[in-house]
C-alpha cells in the first residue's frame, strides 16, 4: 500500500484537495482520499506538484508513427493529405518499430487509454500486449462511391476481425469523414455496429473546404478528388455544413466522437446536442496548428457545455504524442479555458467518451485510473514548463 501526497490532489470528479493524500494498493486501485493531517508523516510519499488521473488520448493514428517529420507543417489539410499519400514504400520493420516506440512514449507520458484509428492490422500486435488500454476505431472510406461500398466494407471488416479485445481493449467500425464515406457505406457500418454500447469516431469540419463542399459543391475537395482520378460528378451539395450529413447517417444511440472540429460553430454544436445526448468532441490542438495553423474556438464549446476531450492525432501531424503538451497548447493560445475544465477534458471526459469511465478518468475509490504528477505548475494551472511523471 502507498500513501501519496502532493501540493494538490485533483480527483477531477470533486474539488482539488490541498495537501491531499491518495491511498492505493499494489495494483494501483484507489482505496481512499484524505488530507495529510490524518496520516503519520513518516508513512507518506511526498511530491511537489499536482497529482491527477492518468490521461486519456481520444484520437491517435498509431499506425502512422513512422511518418514523424516527413510531412511539411502549415500547408492546410488538402496538401497535407496529398503529401501523406506519397509515403507508401516504407519498410515494415521501420513501421513496426515506430509503433512500438510510440506506444511506450505514450505510456511514459502518463497516458492510460487511447482511442486509436486503424486502417490496417499493423498495430494489432503491439496493442495486444501494451500497458495501455486501446479503443480501436477501424476506419472505413470509399471516397463517396456507392458502388465501392460493399467491397470497401469487406476489406475493412477483415481488419476489424483481426483486432484483439484482450486486456479490456475495445473496437468498433467507424466512418472516416463526411467527405469520404458514401451513404451506402455509412449504412453498412451502422448495421454492422448495431445498437450495442459502442463509441463511433468521425473526423469533422477540419478545414473550410469541407463545409464549402457540402454547402455549395465548391472548394478544394473538387480538385483534390480530380487529382487522384476519383469520379465525383454524382456528388450533390446538401446546402448544410458537413456535420449534418454525418448526423443523418450515424446512429444517435451510440456515443459519437466528433474529431478536430476546427471550423465547428455554435449552431453546429447545438444541432449535434439536439441530435443525440451522447455526443463528445475531440480536439487535437497541436495537429490543428501543424496542419492548418489554426485552432477551434473553444469558447463555443464552453458556452454549449460540450463534453470536450483531448487527442494527439498522429506523428504525421504532431511533434509528439503527449496529452500534457496538448493542454499546454490550449492554455497558451486560449488561456481563458479554466484549469479544472482542461483537466476534465484530458481525463474523465475522454474516459467517458471511450466507455472506460468505470475504471479510468478520475481519482475515485474503486477505480484504477493511474496517477500522474504534474510538476513546475506554479499552482493549479498548466504552465509552459510543466512536466509529467507517472506515479502508478
Amino acid at each position: 500500500m502507498r500513501k501519496i501526497t502532493a501540493d494538490y490532489i485533483c480527483p477531477v470528479d470533486q474539488a482539488p484537495i490541498p495537501n491531499g493524500v491518495v491511498v492505493i494498493n499494489e495494483n494501483g486501485l484507489i482505496l481512499s482520499l484524505d488530507t495529510s493531517e490524518a496520516h503519520d508523516p513518516a508513512s507518506l510519499e511526498y511530491h511537489h506538484g499536482i497529482i491527477v488521473p492518468g490521461f486519456v488520448n481520444t484520437h491517435c493514428h498509431l499506425e502512422l508513427s513512422h511518418m514523424k517529420g516527413r510531412v511539411f507543417t502549415g500547408t492546410g489539410l488538402l496538401p497535407f493529405l496529398q503529401n501523406v499519400v506519397k509515403f507508401r514504400e516504407i519498410p515494415m520493420e521501420e513501421i513496426l518499430d515506430a509503433i512500438e516506440k510510440a506506444d511506450q512514449y505514450m505510456y511514459d507520458a502518463g497516458i492510460v487509454a487511447v482511442g486509436d484509428i486503424s486502417n490496417k492490422l499493423d498495430t494489432a500486435a503491439v496493442k495486444a500486449k501494451s500497458k495501455l488500454r486501446y479503443y480501436t476505431f477501424v476506419e472505413m472510406f470509399d471516397f463517396m462511391q456507392n458502388d465501392r461500398a460493399a467491397s470497401t466494407f469487406d476489406q475493412y471488416e477483415a481488419v476489424f476481425q483481426g483486432q484483439s479485445e484482450h486486456h479490456g481493449n475495445r473496437k468498433s467500425r467507424v466512418p472516416h469523414a463526411p467527405y469520404t464515406v458514401s451513404e451506402k457505406l455509412f449504412r453498412l457500418i451502422r448495421e454492422a455496429n448495431g445498437d450495442t454500447d459502442q463509441t463511433i469516431s468521425i473526423h469533422n469540419q477540419e478545414t473550410t473546404h469541407e463545409d464549402e463542399l457540402f454547402l455549395l459543391r465548391s472548394g478544394g475537395f473538387i480538385d483534390f478528388y480530380n487529382s487522384f482520378g476519383i469520379p465525383f460528378e454524382a456528388f450533390e451539395a446538401t446546402g448544410q455544413n458537413s456535420i449534418y450529413y454525418a448526423m443523418a447517417h450515424l446512429n444517435p444511440a451510440l456515443r459519437t466522437l466528433f474529431v478536430h472540429n476546427t471550423m465547428t460553430g455554435p449552431a453546429d454544436i447545438r444541432a449535434a446536442h439536439s441530435w443525440s445526448d451522447r455526443v463528445y468532441w475531440a480536439t487535437c490542438a497541436n495537429a490543428n496548428l501543424y496542419i492548418e495553423n489554426r485552432l477551434p474556438h473553444y469558447q463555443h464549446f464552453l458556452d454549449e457545455n460540450a463534453r470536450m476531450t483531448i487527442g494527439t492525432d498522429s506523428l504525421t501531424s504532431n511533434w509528439q504524442l503527449s496529452v500534457l503538451d496538448e493542454m499546454k497548447a490550449i492554455a497558451k493560445y486560449q488561456s481563458y479555458v479554466p484549469f479544472d475544465t482542461l483537466l476534465r477534458w484530458a481525463t474523465l471526459n475522454g474516459a467517458e467518451a471511450l466507455g472506460f469511465e468505470a475504471e479510468l478518468g478520475s481519482i475515485t475509490p474503486g477505480k484504477t485510473p493511474g496517477l500522474n504528477l504534474i510538476t513546475h505548475t506554479g499552482g493549479l494551472r498548466i504552465a509552459p514548463e510543466a512536466q509529467v511523471k507517472r506515479l502508478s
